[in-house]
């Protein structure tokens, strides 16, 4: 089998950006993948919604992570890239999240510098821990992952926290130290990021979060600013939870879902992405 994270690095060789959906359970990256896309990343900040019904605030455990990744990479055959928030500790707990997501079939990371606990990257009151703990955690990172290879995403929450200068002093210490890609969260302007896209060697992660504090750029403006990695990471969740609110609303008011066949995924569309067919075709050839 070709090396995943291997994959990522050929398809930024020949490809002028990659775009990468959040997924956040085996159903949604099934969706995602049949729509096309080269590669998808897990987000943390989805996880904690959808597992725990919690804001995306240090809540979430490295046990939880792993398990929902696990059953993620699982069902689909594209890369996955995995949110490990801060890696759930210091280096020596770095080294064994790298080794969980190389044994559960991950293809990358994305490894962040907040204290923990940490926050969503567009939540306000963010603390970052010096960047020269965090290149020993880069660095114990690119170690653990050995001969499973890994793709690091090395990210700063720097950018509030201690304001644009240092955020890019940072991108350009972990590109240094080995960072496959970097990730400067939450520019706030356009400006920003030209000024990250001048100074920070690539490839570069864009976060494109709707109504966040950066601004949402189509994807050839992005690749002009010089963004590589363009992740839409919470636009299915939302519509999903718009979903599931508008469809309780109507059964709890309505008494019932006739009105609104149209939004709904047809019984055998729905049947046919879960694979109901090859379970019949399973039970048929082990009937006794």
């Amino acid at each position: 089998m070709p090396n995943k994270a291997n994959r990522i690095r050929e398809l930024l060789k020949t490809t002028s950006f990659l775009l990468m959906p959040g997924v956040y359970d085996a159903l949604s990256a099934k969706i995602a993948a049949r729509a096309g896309f080269e590669v998808v990343f897990t987000t943390g900040y989805s996880l904690s919604a959808t597992l725990l019904g919690e804001p995306d605030f240090g809540l979430l455990t490295q046990t939880e992570m792993l398990a929902a990744a696990q059953r993620i990479c699982a069902v689909v055959d594209q890369p996955v890239i995995v949110d490990a928030d801060t890696g759930y500790g210091n280096a020596i707990n770095v080294i064994r999240t790298v080794k969980e997501l190389v044994r559960v079939g991950a293809a990358g990371l994305f490894l962040e510098d907040q204290v923990w606990p940490k926050r969503c990257g567009h939540m306000k009151g963010k603390q970052v821990i010096p960047l020269a703990e965090h290149l020993k955690k880069l660095r114990a990172a690119i170690d653990a992952r050995e001969g499973g290879d890994l793709f690091i995403v090395a990210r700063t929450d720097a950018r509030q926290a201690l304001g644009l200068s240092d955020a890019v002093r940072r991108g350009v210490a972990f590109k240094e130290a080995g960072a496959d890609a970097v990730f400067i969260e939450a520019p706030e302007t356009r400006e920003e990021m030209q000024e990250i896209a001048r100074n920070v060697p690539g490839p570069l992660v864009a976060n494109m979060i709707e109504r966040g504090v950066t601004p949402l750029l189509p994807l050839e403006e992005l690749r002009a600013l010089g963004f590589q990695l363009i992740v839409w990471p919470l636009a299915p969740l939302y519509a999903s939870a718009r979903a599931l609110k508008e469809v309780y609303t109507t059964l709890r008011s309505r008494g019932t879902t006739a009105g609104m066949l149209e939004r709904l995924m047809p019984f055998d569309e729905f049947h046919e992405i879960v694979g109901l067919d090859e379970k019949y075709a399973l039970d048929a050839r082990y009937k006794a």
